[in-house]
């Protein structure tokens, strides 16, 4: 049965084509009198294309050609060894998926205009999501979905938007430690919650909420470590 569920990850993977033809376009640059790999806004948008393309790996086809394949290895490190009766929701999949790349994506990208820190503060995301995969990879010896993605793609463009942070804008290590920090502070709460859904603490839709709100924290967590001080 084809609902969004399953759907989401085949539009990401078509707004992502769209998103490819755009940033080699002017309209999602900031600052033309530089390199687009010089602007931390074009920066964002890329980040948002590559989180697209790692969801679906995780969440249509991986690379071993499994279909909706994160959520089984996601249930299988919590303990639920068949997916059928595992009681991780698929909402909550979408939740997190849904808010953590199209909604704040965007936001980052056009807030950035104003505040480059928050467009830096998106790869809190991807760069710990990098972590979360390969640590578990090296763990066990074994591929999980989203790994190849997120080697590949998120650990370069990552590491050159630190670059870019603290040689052209000048935000300093004060800003790229937040945006660390700050990805460790997105998948604490959204493993918390999660955790705290399967004992039972809280429900479904309080859980789903949770991840709408969630991606905020990172770009909150930045602003503030980076805003100037008052004398």
């Amino acid at each position: 049965m084809l609902t969004f569920t399953y759907v989401w990850p085949y539009m990401g993977m078509g707004a992502a084509l769209l998103l490819a033809l755009l940033l080699m376009t002017d309209l999602l640059r900031s600052d033309r009198s530089v390199s687009r790999w010089q602007d931390l806004v074009w920066l964002a948008w890329a980040g948002m294309l590559v989180y697209l393309v790692h969801q679906f790996e995780e969440h249509g086809i991986d690379a071993e050609g499994h279909r909706y394949a994160f959520r089984g290895f996601l249930c299988a490190s919590l303990g639920f060894a068949d997916p059928k009766t595992c009681l991780v929701p698929y909402s909550f999949i979408t939740s997190v998926n849904v808010a953590a790349v199209w909604l704040a994506g965007p936001a980052a990208a056009l807030l950035g205009r104003r505040w480059p820190a928050i467009a830096l503060s998106y790869f809190s995301i991807p760069f710990v999501n990098l972590f979360a995969h390969v640590g578990p990879s090296l763990a066990k010896g074994a591929y999980n979905p989203g790994e190849a993605t997120a080697i590949v793609l998120f650990l370069p463009l990552s590491l050159w938007a630190f670059h870019v942070a603290l040689a052209r804008y000048r935000l300093g290590w004060r800003a790229v430690g937040a945006t660390v920090a700050a990805g460790i502070v997105l998948h604490a709460v959204l493993l918390g919650s999660l955790i705290a859904f399967l004992r039972g603490l809280i429900g479904s839709g309080v859980l789903d909420v949770i991840q709408y709100l969630n991606p905020a924290i990172a770009g909150l967590i930045v602003y503030l470590a980076t805003r100037p001080r008052k004398a």
